[in-house]
């Protein structure tokens, strides 16, 4: 029980810290409104979107163990110069999770692996590494309305951008469909996590550990 509660309170903070990127960046190229909305800040009932920040998310996570991005930001997109601007804005809340990727790694290598190896917390941790690796991956893919394609949208001909724009609700769905559906997908997905977490000095099976103890009801 202490790990889920680890878990969930360390991913609620790296949800907030994601947005809090988005809108960082936005204020700084131009976007004055994110102040007035209270984007500027680490209260989660400032970025609460029930169903798409919260109740998905928390889904694919307790079901899955898998981190979905969540939380939302609207931004005032026309208020940013140039597409550089745009495109740096979408990639500030993935550079976010990378950053508490980082630390979670230092912490796991530095200090919990080589002291207290088979604790509860240091297996939360690693499974809170594991989740942010994927955050970043699922962030950076380039489907509709993910930050990986909004990063792209303002280089895209006008016409496609148009076309897909009918998309943007689907794409989160498509992307659930395929992890939970297609197994190829699902199993290169998890080994890429793992080359990843194992490249930054984390034992893989620690992170398997730390679902286990999230799911605790299993």
């Amino acid at each position: 029980m202490s790990c889920f509660l680890l878990v969930l309170l360390v991913w609620v903070f790296s949800v907030c810290l994601h947005e809090f990127g988005h809108a960082y960046a936005a204020l700084k190229g131009g976007d004055y409104t994110v102040r007035e909305k209270g984007y500027l800040s680490m209260n989660p009932l400032n970025y609460l979107d029930p169903i798409g920040s919260f109740l998905i998310p928390m889904l694919c996570m307790v079901m899955g163990g898998i981190g979905l991005p969540g939380g939302a930001v609207y931004l005032r997109r026309d208020l940013l110069p140039s597409r550089e601007w745009n495109t740096w804005v979408s990639l500030a809340g993935p550079a976010m999770n990378l950053v508490m990727a980082v630390v979670l790694a230092f912490l796991l290598e530095w200090v919990f692996i080589p002291y207290y190896y088979d604790h509860p917390v240091t297996y939360g941790l690693a499974f809170l590494l594991q989740l942010q690796i994927c955050a970043i991956l699922f962030n950076l893919l380039p489907i509709p309305p993910l930050d990986g394609y909004q990063a792209i949208e303002p280089w895209l001909p006008r016409r496609w951008a148009e076309a897909i724009a009918p998309l943007r609700g689907q794409g989160i769905w498509l992307i659930i469909m395929l992890f939970w559906f297609v197994k190829p997908v699902n199993i290169a997905f998890w080994g890429l996590v793992d080359h990843i977490v194992s490249f930054m000095g984390v034992p893989p099976q620690l992170g398997d550990r730390g679902l286990m103890n999230f799911q605790f009801w299993r």
